[in-house]
């Protein structure tokens, strides 16, 4: 199995997670998440801009701003290649980590409605659906919001 480190995103992995962004998360819309706006991220406080890297380079990254009471996660993307093989949940789980131990208990997030494979991941996660909100994605798609208690431990079927 392949070995994946996480690390903070530098400047110069703007232009690649911005890429990853418009193929794997915003394709079919104009992207919104471009290397500057992932840039003001990486330089921002609140924010963490983590990554997954193998020997190949970046096989996924997450974006998440951090606030008094509440994160949201803004991006959370794998390559193809690198998918199934837990990379998403050791993202998922830092940043977990992190907002637990800022004292940031809830962690929200919105999805393209159709994506049932995200969809699915979060819920195993512990994820729960709080609202649907139609045209989210400029008119295009609706988006379900999830959001997570990090107090709360996951399902048991979840941990591995």
């Amino acid at each position: 199995m392949q070995d994946y480190r996480l690390e903070p995103a530098r400047l110069s992995d703007t232009a690649r997670l911005a890429a990853m962004s418009q193929a794997l998360v915003e394709a079919g819309l104009r992207p919104r998440w471009d290397a500057q706006r992932i840039g003001w991220h990486v330089r921002d406080a609140e924010s963490v801009v983590l990554t997954a890297r193998s020997d190949r380079g970046i096989a996924g990254f997450a974006v998440m701003r951090f606030g008094d009471e509440t994160a949201h996660l803004n991006l959370l993307a794998v390559e193809p290649a690198h998918r199934r093989r837990g990379v998403a949940r050791r993202l998922l789980t830092w940043l977990e980590e992190s907002a637990l131990t800022a004292g940031t208990y809830i962690i929200g997030l919105e999805l393209r409605a159709g994506n049932e494979a995200a969809r699915e991941f979060y819920r195993a996660l512990g994820y729960r659906e709080t609202a649907r909100v139609p045209g989210y994605y400029q008119g295009i798609e609706a988006a379900l919001r999830m959001e997570r208690d990090v107090r709360v431990s996951r399902p048991t079927a979840a941990r591995s």
